[in-house]
């Protein structure tokens, strides 16, 4: 029964691991006011008839910390990206040149910088949810061991460890945030 419990934990770590991951990739997406080419990681262009990311039909660079600069490896999708952009949420205007598209990444006021932290708040709200869902789940897990006859001491101890695995992966999410907040808020 002990390995059985080992493994409820493993794989409990490593969903944290990966709720925590997650959370991360999504807050590299919210820009902080320097350009990064994970802000249009999310936008698809019609490629042929296909949804496409743009990473996967063009070169994206940042020449410096306000542009990004995104090459196509075919001339002739210069003006779907261009559309696509101008079609997503980013509120950007693409500047079409001879063989790209730059994007000029204009500095955060005030106003958007509260906007965006709120936004920050919000996404490692739900990095949170995610890792309780994992202790829930867990639990759940743990309570039907026990139902099957396994000790309530060893049940206790793996409930125990999981409460501290949750509350070590709850401060990692609360320095994502710290880092992220103090990020947008540098001016």
């Amino acid at each position: 029964m002990t390995e059985e419990i080992k493994m409820y934990l493993d794989d409990a770590e490593e969903s944290m691991q990966k709720a925590l991951n997650h959370t991360g990739i999504e807050l590299t997406k919210i820009r902080a006011g320097k350009a990064s080419p994970a802000m249009v990681e999310d936008i698809r262009v019609d490629y042929y008839g296909t949804p496409t990311p743009i990473s996967q039909v063009a070169n994206v660079t940042t020449p410096d910390a306000r542009t990004l600069m995104i090459k196509p490896w075919e001339k002739n999708m210069l003006g779907e990206i261009n559309k696509a952009i101008k079609n997503s949420d980013l509120g950007l205007a693409p500047m079409q040149e001879a063989d790209g598209i730059r994007l000029n990444i204009p500095a955060l006021t005030e106003q958007r910088r509260r906007d965006l932290v709120k936004q920050v708040k919000n996404e490692t709200e739900s990095g949170k949810v995610r890792i309780r869902n994992v202790r829930k789940d867990v639990n759940d897990s743990l309570k039907k061991l026990l139902k099957d006859g396994a000790a309530e001491d060893a049940i206790k101890d793996a409930e125990a460890k999981v409460q501290k695995l949750t509350d070590a992966y709850i401060v990692k999410v609360d320095e994502l945030l710290s880092k992220k907040e103090a990020e947008i808020m540098t001016i």
